[in-house]
């Protein structure tokens, strides 16, 4: 509504009393909210209990127990670690999770006793008056009852991006929020009557975010669980017409269904995602769901408001510039006045009227609040007329006030935020703006450059992240505390007044241009989906209720805790204690969680790989199997298991490449695929040798499978540090201390070969690590660029 003066609005509302409040609360109507779609304790155990790999796991248990070999059972260790490793990690997520949730919750302003109290949300009580003020989320249904300009944004309920207007008697739904005006309205529908909740139940259900490592960790198990059961059944047959007895010949399948497993690949994923949530959240950064830290080390592109992010959002008043006749005493009595006028000023509003008081004998009979679209507030005065305050080049004519003109240049180009007063005695018109305005004073205030910002902004793009700056400011003002931070391409600012709405231009300006100034909401949104439009993955940082729309749509919207409740509410990680600092730790954490992930995956497949291929190499010969059960767990353990856990966990900030699935397919087929080869090679000399015994043949196949498996640790350990070695060295150390202790010798089964097979077992693991070196490579160059 653009007026609401005193015959419209009814007298100012006191709210409930205290006694009216304990009836509803007995009756039983408060504002009960159902809880938020995360997993239950019962959802958690049964989540990370009974998944496929479990199931396979617990089956060949069952399997090889029947056998009559339950020593050969170590293998199912995995489902125990597995499933109490996650519940723990899941449990202690949720936790640190749900105490800053608390912190992040949106409030409500209700009126109690005719004074202004902040409740939680679920205190709100059956016809309680709420305050609408800028930024605010309504988190009940309501009735507005007293209101000045009133605009909400109702887009995270229809889709529809633009302001509703609201005027007394319109109702508000829960989960839209106030962009410019203020008022109050009363409570009508709470708890699960109000539409934000009943619109969402038939979403509360938990779901995790799409996510291209789970979905490729997801292609992977959903191919091998098509191949794992007719192998084994095809190979199990196969073994019947090789063995002596059906329970070796089963043992043997139990061993080859045991490596194709990828029994860790689940658990190290979850792990390394649920590790890099609680390292935000221990630095005040909630993330709203695990896959958020995978997102945040894809972003290209980082959007960055200029107040609030680069600078510290604390708004001071600099001086009056006079541009007439008027004197510091009218113009100051005008500021207060306007200052005044508003029940709810904004940051900028709130820092001029500091420092000036409103004067008596101003009354404003017609308000219009600052708007983000509009970029001006204004006010009209019984006896003293129109007075308006904005950006100077909406509020100046196209040809007026050249000295004005050149006045507010220098000061924009020496980083101060400039806003004009501007008077007019035709009508007021409400959001429209007078015809004509005379030029009054230019008021400066001052924005103050984060200490640590252009440490962090070169931080970024050392990283390869490119930046833009998009604010509603002057452009001059916006590039002017652009360069004080160190962004690129800061010569100048671009006006986005000027800017194109065909997507396809917008994106070409955009790849030209880093800094915009007098970007409205829409343009900041539209920008966002420009940029998406060109491939990048955009990450959009802001704490207005300008920034929202934006925010939304960005592939990482990024709010700051100091912000409105509606930034909050739509961003994917808020950082809580406002630290700019924080978002240089964020996108190194997202990137560890890639870079490992991809690594212990490579380690998973590969194993994956050459068990298929051993499969299919003793079907076709009609051998025994080269290895038992065990002796599979122990090089599972020595070159996978252990070394994944270690990987899954370490710090690395590589960049992060697209084409996670493709990339890990082209290293782990040739790999596994030569490791496979080499092992059963040498495997079948020694076991066609006259003085070589079939338990020392599967203790060289051994042997040798371990040797190609530390090869592949190696190499999905580069860049190799100090640690990764020793790693490796500590994991080689780790089997030969099983060698040389009788009673793990005898458990494994393992009888060294004769020294008269040493060439052949040496010369086979020679060979095969020289060409796992050069394979891997050599495939990822012919069939696919390495992204």
């Amino acid at each position: 509504m653009t007026e609401l003066d005193a015959e419209v609005n009814p007298p100012a509302p006191i709210g409930l009393v205290a006694a009216e409040v304990e009836t509803r609360i007995a009756d039983g109507r408060i504002n009960d909210v159902p809880t938020a779609p995360v997993r239950s304790l019962r959802d958690i155990i049964r989540a990370n209990v009974f998944t496929p790999v479990n199931a396979i796991i617990s089956a060949l248990f069952v399997l090889i127990l029947v056998a009559g070999f339950p020593a050969d059972a170590l293998f199912a260790g995995v489902v125990i670690s597995n499933s109490v490793i996650g519940v723990v990690q899941e449990l202690r997520a949720r936790h640190t999770l749900n105490k800053l949730e608390v912190l992040n919750a949106p409030r409500a302003h209700a009126l109690r006793d005719g004074e202004q109290v902040e409740l939680q949300v679920n205190e709100v009580v059956a016809d309680d008056v709420l305050a609408l003020r800028a930024g605010d989320q309504i988190v009940v249904d309501g009735e507005v009852i007293y209101g000045t300009s009133l605009e909400l944004d109702e887009s995270l309920l229809t889709g529809e991006a633009d302001p509703v207007e609201k005027t007394l008697g319109d109702e508000v739904l829960s989960g839209s929020f106030v962009v410019s005006g203020s008022g109050f309205y009363r409570a009508t529908r709470i708890g699960s009557e109000a539409y934000a909740t009943k619109l969402a139940e038939e979403a509360r259900v938990f779901k995790l975010a799409d996510s291209e490592l789970r979905s490729g960790v997801n292609t992977i198990l959903r191919w091998l669980t098509w191949i794992i059961p007719p192998a084994s059944l095809a190979l199990f047959i196969r073994l019947l017409n090789t063995e002596d007895e059906w329970q070796e010949a089963l043992r043997g399948t139990v061993a080859a269904a045991v490596a194709m497993v990828p029994d860790g690949l689940v658990l190290l994923t979850s792990l390394a995602f649920i590790v890099g949530v609680i390292a935000l959240a221990r630095r005040k950064a909630l993330a709203k769901e695990l896959a958020s830290v995978e997102l945040l080390a894809r972003v290209d592109t980082l959007c960055l408001d200029k107040t609030g992010t680069i600078t510290t959002g604390d708004i001071s008043f600099g001086e009056v510039a006079p541009l007439g006749p008027a004197t510091l005493e009218h113009i100051g009595a005008a500021l207060g006045a306007l200052g005044a006028s508003d029940p709810n000023p904004n940051a900028t509003l709130a820092a001029i009227t500091t420092n000036f008081e409103a004067p008596s004998g101003w009354t404003a009979d017609a308000v219009t609040p600052f708007s983000s679209a509009r970029k001006w507030s204004g006010a009209h005065f019984t006896e003293h007329g129109s007075f308006y305050l904005g950006a100077p080049e909406i509020l100046l004519g196209d040809d007026d006030a050249p000295e004005a003109r050149e006045l507010m240049s220098r000061f924009t180009e020496g980083g101060s935020r400039v806003l004009l007063l501007a008077q007019s005695d035709h009508p007021y018109a409400g959001e429209q703006l007078a015809a004509e305005r005379v030029p009054v004073a230019l008021v400066l205030l001052e924005d103050t450059v984060r200490h640590d910002a252009p440490e962090i902004l070169k931080f970024f793009r050392d990283q390869g992240v490119t930046l833009k700056v998009i604010s509603g400011d002057n452009p001059q003002t916006v590039a002017a505390v652009a360069r004080r931070a160190g962004v690129p391409g800061a010569e100048a600012g671009t006006d986005a007044r000027s800017l194109p709405e065909d997507r396809e231009e917008l994106a070409d300006v955009l790849d030209n241009h880093a800094i915009f100034g007098r970007v409205t909401p829409h343009q900041k949104r539209a920008m966002v989906g420009a940029l998406q439009s060109r491939g990048h993955v955009v990450a959009m940082t802001g704490d207005g209720v300008n920034d929202v729309l934006a925010l939304k749509d960005a592939d990482m919207g990024i709010a700051m805790g100091s912000g409105s409740s509606s930034t909050r509410a739509v961003a994917q990680l808020v950082l809580l204690d406002n630290k700019f600092a924080t978002l240089p730790r964020v996108l190194a954490e997202g990137r560890r969680v890639i870079n490992n992930i991809e690594r212990v995956a490579n380690l998973f497949i590969t194993k994956a790989t050459y068990a298929v291929l051993l499969t299919a190499l003793v079907g076709l010969f009609g051998v025994p199997f080269p290895f038992l059960p065990r002796q599979l767990t122990l090089i599972g353990t020595f070159s996978i298991g252990i070394p994944g856990f270690f990987l899954a966990l370490s710090p690395t900030s590589d960049l992060v490449r697209p084409g996670f699935l493709r990339r890990t397919l082209l290293f782990s087929l040739p790999a596994g695929t030569v490791a496979g080869v080499a092992a059963f090679a040498g495997y079948e000399f020694l076991r066609r040798s006259d003085d070589v015994t079939l338990a020392e043949a599967r203790t060289g196949a051994t042997i040798s499978l371990l040797l190609m498996g530390l090869v592949i640790l190696v190499m999905i350990s580069v860049p190799l540090k100090p640690w990764k070695v020793l790693l490796a060295v500590v994991m080689a150390a780790s089997y030969v201390g099983v060698m040389a202790l009788d009673p793990l010798r005898t458990y494994f089964e393992l009888d060294l070969p004769p020294q008269s097979a040493a060439p052949i077992l040496l010369g086979a693991s020679a060979i095969g690590g020289l060409v796992l070196l050069v394979t891997p490579t050599v495939v990822q160059r012919m069939f696919g660029p390495n992204q």
